[in-house]
This record gives C-alpha cells, structure tokens and sequence, in this order.
C-alpha cells in the first residue's frame, strides 16, 4: 500500500524497549506489594498497642471461647453470650442477624447468628448448650452498640445454660483471658500477612484517628476472600 511501510521490530531495537517495559510492569507490582506490606506492619502494630490496652480494661469473670464469643452466667441462673472486643474493633461496624429465637434449643458450636458489613459476613456459633430465653433486639434498631459496649448493652443472647460447667472449663477467664486475646492479635497479625498478597497485592491500610482510636477497622477494607479464610481460621468450631 502506497504510504505505508512495514517495519519488523525483531530486526530493531524495538524489541529490546518492549522487554523492557514489560518487565518494568512486572516490577511495579512486586515494588508496591513490598511497601504496602512494610506500611502495614507499622499501622498493625500501632493497632497491636491500641488493642492490647483495650484488653487490658476487659470485664473479669467472662469466660471467653475459642471462637470469639464470651458467656457470663448471671446469679439467676441465666448465661449471657457475646462477642468479645477484639473481634468487633477488627470488623468495624456490624448489623447483627439472629438465627436462634427464644424458647428455642441450641447446643455448644451451634450457628446462631451472623454479624455482616457491605455483603461480607461472619457466622456466631454459640459456646455453649441451652435454652434461649432472650435476644438483644435493641441490637437491630441500634447495631452501633454492638461495637460500642460489646460486654454490657451489646450482649447477644440470654441462655438457660444445660451444661454450663463441663463446656466452660476449656474457656478462658481472667488472666488466662487476657494472655490468650493478646495471642489471638499476634495470631491476625500473622494471617494477615500470609494472606494479604493472596487476596489483594495492594491493601489500603488501617489508619488511626487523633488520640489513637481506631479510623477504620482491620477486615473493612480486606475482600471476601479474606472474610472467609478470617471465618475458617478463627471463629468456626475445630
């Protein structure tokens, strides 16, 4: 054709300038994994302190579970369930989701309930056997006290507890409580790093307001894939 002319870039440099910005490409990627994971060391620990601290004023006499939930039986008789702090300043702002009902039965590792954020969820497995007696239904008109006073107003559930000693004595209470929620940070610290480059290279990182309370959570600004890995690792029954 008249006015245009053929030119093989094998026979050119111009292959040369195609590898080169292919591995430039390449490179960015591998650069901006590096500096977001060092960025989010430092953020996560300053989270690690924030959250060590909080730990530090957690109500005694609560048993906590393996999963997250904690119970207190009351002097009536009746067990108290929720979750602890740890989970709820990772999550963020949750709606709450019953899947248990009063005057129903449930035993220990029973779904019985879900927490969700923008489509992306975490099912609540009850840790221990009993009658439900009570929901928290305040908690649906106002779910922002489920973050706020997670071991007072934001209680989930009052249970009439069937065998409160035998399933409480793997729990964790006072001292013990506190060692083992402080392993559980150590524990994220490490699952997040692992697992951060497999769901999303690049990560938009905690950030933490004037006077060190938490901006934005933890799991808020992680995809669904780490949601799930977080359920499996973390709060499903062993």
């Amino acid at each position: 054709m008249d006015g245009f002319s053929y030119v093989n870039i094998f026979e050119t440099k111009g292959i040369e300038y195609i590898v080169i910005i292919i591995f430039l490409l390449l490179l960015i990627p591998f650069y901006v994994i590096l500096n977001n994971k060092n960025e989010f060391e430092k953020e996560f620990r300053k989270v690690i302190n924030f959250l060590s601290a909080k730990i530090s004023n957690s109500p005694q006499g609560l048993y906590f579970s393996h999963h997250h939930t904690w119970t207190f039986l009351e002097k009536s008789g009746e067990a108290i369930i929720g979750l602890n702090d740890v989970l709820l300043h990772l999550t963020g702002k949750v709606k709450i989701h019953y899947m248990k009902f009063p005057d129903e039965i449930v035993s220990k590792g029973d779904l019985i309930a879900d927490i969700s954020q923008n489509g992306n969820k975490l099912r609540i497995f009850s840790p221990i056997s009993g009658k439900i007696l009570k929901t928290n239904r305040v908690l649906e008109e106002k779910p922002e006290i489920l973050n706020k006073d997670p071991y007072n107003k934001g209680w989930l559930f009052s249970v009439k507890p069937s065998a409160w000693k035998t399933e409480t004595q793997s729990y964790y209470l006072a001292e013990d409580a506190n060692d083992w929620l402080h392993g559980e940070i150590l524990r994220i610290r490490d699952f997040i790093s692992v697992n951060s480059v497999k769901h999303s290279p690049v990560l938009e990182l905690v950030t933490l307001q004037d006077g060190g309370e938490l901006n934005e959570s933890l799991l808020t600004d992680l995809p669904a894939g780490m949601w799930q890995d977080f359920q499996k690792e973390f709060l499903n029954p062993k």
